[in-house]
């Protein structure tokens, strides 16, 4: 990526102290913060979030944010304060919505593996639904709902095998991942659901993968969903919503997703004039472009056949590259007069895989600074404490102040619920 304002982060700018987000210069951020330190803009997610409900205007419709994608009760917040809904996938973020001040109330409940323990939770919050994914789940919360004296809300996550032309690791759609229930079985588990005593058919779900570049997927998809919907009003069974799910790409390198809204117009006309509400559960188009990880060099290591620029970020901070071998556009927080040389930026981690970026040109010395962009989605959510080294802080720009989000962990803490044997 070149040095330029056509950064994927829209709030990222060169300015006189070097790169800056929104009105705060990274290199203030990371004197007052130390590092690897994420940030995140404020402004960037209010403008995801406001290109959504833009593009569904007239229509009714709940955009759930994706809490996996970033669960900071910041960030949180900003979308409860903008009116979002929020997709689950554990109790524990459900308590996260409630601590940021969602409602209850638009949440939906996804994954595979609910535990009785987070029905119960989820049930007493009253929450818009369960996006139930297979018969013994459906059976589970009927049991669960029938000992509190309540009745779930309940859509089936149906699987619409369609290739949603992805990487593996993020394909949610098709009939042999783990997601959903088959296609085939749906009109009959609906049946079998509508005659439970405790649940209440609200609607239906599906959702294909994640990083979608490519709309037809999505549209074929909905297509086969909108079908499956007709079948079910034919046999009595009527639905309040339909939830096409997210997985809207975003632009890392050199890819050219579609606009929310062109993303959202064939789906928009498959649906004119349907009595359902729509739901949306948008994470990494949120919250992907919002945020980077910043993090400085260590030291420069000239090799035969590589150079590495070893920086005190590592995997554990943004697992992305090593395994998915992501790319993250790397750029030097104060421009330098040097000629380039090739680096690979590596972290301090006893693996090999524990690269953040590789083959990039950089004119850099050490302890020169380093962003590495798009890292607002799917960066602190999937981190970890490996070789015993604590989280990053996160900091939330909003305009000229800077918000520390989450305080750095510190080694103490990493074994605070430890014992030694006496």
């Amino acid at each position: 990526m070149t040095m330029n304002e056509d950064f994927p982060i829209a709030t990222l700018r060169q300015g006189a102290q070097g790169l800056m987000i929104e009105e705060i210069a990274l290199a203030d951020i990371a004197a007052r913060f130390g590092t690897p330190t994420y940030v995140y803009s404020r402004a960037a997610l209010t403008t995801a979030f406001n290109s959504w409900r833009q593009a569904l205007a007239g229509r009714e419709a709940l955009v759930c944010c994706a809490v996996k994608a970033n669960p900071n009760l910041a960030v949180l917040s900003v979308f409860a304060r903008l009116g979002a809904g929020f997709d689950i996938v554990s109790g524990g973020e459900l308590s996260r919505v409630l601590a940021a001040g969602g409602r209850a109330d638009r949440v939906v409940f996804s994954g595979v593996g609910k535990s009785r323990a987070e029905m119960r939770q989820a049930l007493d919050a009253d929450i818009a639904c369960f996006n139930v994914e297979s018969a013994a789940e459906l059976d589970r919360l009927n049991e669960v709902a029938g000992e509190m004296g309540k009745t779930a809300p309940i859509a089936l996550r149906v699987n619409p095998d369609v290739d949603p032309k992805t990487h593996p690791y993020i394909s949610t759609g098709l009939k042999n991942n783990k997601f959903g229930v088959a296609f085939v079985e749906a009109l009959a588990l609906y049946q079998r659901a509508a005659g439970l005593p405790h649940l209440r058919v609200r609607g239906i779900a599906c959702h294909i993968g994640s990083q979608l570049l490519d709309p037809t997927p999505i549209q074929e998809a909905a297509s086969r969903v909108l079908a499956l919907v007709d079948r079910l009003a034919a046999a009595g069974i009527g639905l309040d919503h339909i939830d096409l799910g997210g997985g809207l790409g975003i632009r890392y390198q050199d890819e050219t997703p579609p606009t929310i809204a062109d993303y959202l117009a064939p789906l928009l006309d498959l649906t004119q004039g349907r009595p359902e509400a729509l739901f949306f559960e948008p994470g990494r188009s949120l919250t992907g472009n919002a945020g980077l990880l910043l993090t400085r060099i260590e030291y420069l290591k000239p090799g035969e056949e590589k150079n590495f620029a070893i920086v005190d970020a590592a995997m554990n901070d943004l697992a992305r590259p090593a395994l998915y071998d992501s790319w993250h556009a790397v750029i030097p927080v104060q421009a330098r007069a040097l000629p380039p040389r090739r680096y690979d930026v590596v972290g301090p981690i006893c693996e090999s895989g524990d690269f953040l970026a590789q083959a990039r040109d950089l004119a850099v010395l050490e302890g020169d600074l380093l962003a590495l962009l798009s890292a607002g989605a799917y960066g602190m959510s999937m981190s970890s404490n490996y070789n015993t080294r604590p989280r990053a802080a996160e900091i939330l720009v909003d305009g000229s102040t800077a918000h520390l989000v989450r305080e750095r962990e510190t080694v103490e803490s990493l074994f605070k619920l430890e014992h030694p044997l006496d």
